[in-house]
């Protein structure tokens, strides 16, 4: 096992890494930086980092960013037959690819970052309701998808198999809740599902401790109940 260190807190992203971390029972120190709080623009962060973000991942000497890229790395390097995030078989792999690689593109980057950046941080990108309206439409359409999978009463994406594909999505629908983007009730299960993991709790304490981003306060609700009530 290498020497690893988590960079960032506070976040739905640098949640994704925390949260695999405690999900594979690894070991490993937390430097709690947050974005937007001038910690990413250290000259010994951004040496590690030249595009200044955070989740950031060192495993001994290597380095790397983007919170859906460290969870897979981790979920390939770390995985063992009693904690695994990531399927075998070469079919359900592609399935985990297609799942995390749609997840990231149309719920997380073109719909939930949009929104975020036009009201959030609207005073860096511009006030733009329409497209945060449109931003939050299309995160319903794409959802669809998602919630047609799981329409057949499987636990997770990948059936009974938990994978690093449902903590991308979780992010996401949390992330959507707390923009008011009313979820379709089966979602409501899934989610009280994935609340009771160990590794879900250990990795939320991890990364939430001292949360610093008004625009994760969804997650310090604390309870899934409260959270769901929202809608």
């Amino acid at each position: 096992m290498g020497d690893l260190t988590l960079w960032g807190v506070g976040t739905t992203r640098t949640m994704r890494p925390h949260w695999a971390m405690h999900e594979l029972g690894l070991n490993y120190t937390t430097m709690p930086i947050s974005p937007r709080s001038g910690e990413t623009q250290t000259k010994e962060f951004t040496a590690l980092n030249a595009r200044q973000k955070v989740p950031l991942l060192q495993d001994n000497d290597f380095v790397m960013g983007e919170s859906a890229a460290i969870v897979s790395y981790l979920s390939g390097a770390y995985s063992t037959s009693e904690t695994s995030l990531i399927p075998t078989s070469s079919v359900d792999y592609a399935q985990w690819l297609e799942w995390c690689f749609f997840l990231v593109t149309e719920l997380d980057s073109a719909s939930l970052y949009v929104i975020r950046r036009h009201s959030d941080l609207k005073h860096i990108y511009g006030d733009a309701p329409e497209v945060v309206l449109q931003a939050a439409a299309y995160f319903t359409k794409q959802l669809l998808h998602v919630e047609s999978a799981l329409a057949d009463g499987r636990n997770y994406l990948l059936g009974d198999f938990f994978s690093s594909a449902d903590i991308i999505l979780t992010t996401c629908l949390t992330w959507a809740i707390f923009y008011n983007i009313c979820l379709p009730r089966q979602f409501h299960a899934y989610l009280r599902r994935i609340a009771e993991r160990p590794g879900y709790k250990r990795g939320y304490a991890a990364n939430f401790s001292q949360p610093s981003d008004p625009s994760t306060a969804v997650f310090r609700v604390g309870h899934w109940e409260d959270l769901l009530a929202l809608e």
